[in-house]
């Protein structure tokens, strides 16, 4: 199965952000990728944290969402939306800055014909302060509640299990033991600093632990909002190595994944079956 991991450096105009996002997906397709997968906020990287409440959409409804599932149905692609702002029940479409109501940082998993077949709302909310950068994202987001998995019968004959996180996920190493997947989505906006120290040992020690494949996309570049992401999307395989990335700036991450990889690893090192600890 191929896959694709487009990096982004997305701006405060959603609707720039959505070209762009449409010409890396089309790449994408045209490079025979079944997969293709969005780093998180590819719709929209304000100019502060609550800019995102201007632009939350209910779940199933808005105009990002229908850009993902026409996308999907045009390209007849399998899409992950990286992440979208997606209002939590009761709150309003036209929340403002003051508005203390929060949201929900969503991924969301379109098939080829365009539907909606998973939901994953990130569930470990960033918070970082290194005396020049600071970062709290439940000022503005609700954490999600539940691990999230699908399904993806690939043409390579095989169904892959594809197990879903967001960014911050990165660091806790639990939530991908309860998914139990095949192949671990990444999408995220690593800070420059974090990602500079932590990012791809992390990734790959997720897909070490896991024997899966990991497929990261990310944000990487320099922002209108002034903050700097530290992109290198990249896709691992089960044993750890690096199959491909890009630096910095927009690009498409595209890479093959092999199913005979994926159990050659796990019968060389039965370690999942070796768990004592649940």
């Amino acid at each position: 199965m191929k896959i694709a991991a487009p990096q982004m450096v997305s701006g405060t105009s959603v609707q720039r952000n959505l070209e762009e996002a449409a010409r890396l997906l089309a790449e994408a397709a045209a490079g025979g990728a079944e997969l293709a997968v969005l780093p998180e906020y590819f719709c929209v990287m304000g100019l502060k944290d609550t800019d995102k409440l201007k632009l939350q959409e209910p779940f199933g409804a808005g105009p990002i969402q229908d850009f993902l599932a026409h996308s999907a149905q045009r390209l007849g692609l399998w899409i992950v939306g990286g992440t979208l702002p997606v209002a939590a029940q009761g709150s309003a479409p036209d929340s403002t800055a003051d508005d203390i109501r929060r949201i929900y940082n969503t991924s969301l998993v379109f098939d080829p014909s365009g539907q909606c077949v998973a939901r994953y709302d990130k569930m470990h909310l960033f918070r970082f302060d290194n005396g020049l950068e600071s970062y709290d994202e439940s000022r503005v987001l609700l954490p999600g509640t539940l691990p999230v998995a699908f399904d993806l019968a690939s043409s390579d004959g095989h169904t892959w299990r594809i197990g879903l996180s967001i960014c911050y996920d990165l660091r806790f190493p639990e939530l991908y033991r309860a998914l139990r997947a095949d192949v671990l989505l990444v999408p995220s906006a690593f800070t420059f600093t974090t990602g500079q120290a932590h990012w791809e040992v992390l990734l790959r020690a997720r897909a070490i632990e896991n024997l899966a494949f990991v497929v990261a996309a990310a944000q990487g570049g320099v922002h209108e909002n002034g903050r700097r992401t530290w992109g290198h999307s990249m896709v691992v395989a089960p044993w750890g190595e690096v199959l491909a990335q890009h630096a910095e700036g927009p690009a498409v991450v595209m890479a093959e994944l092999h199913h005979h990889a994926l159990n050659d690893a796990r019968a060389r090192l039965p370690a999942l079956s070796h768990r004592v600890l649940q």
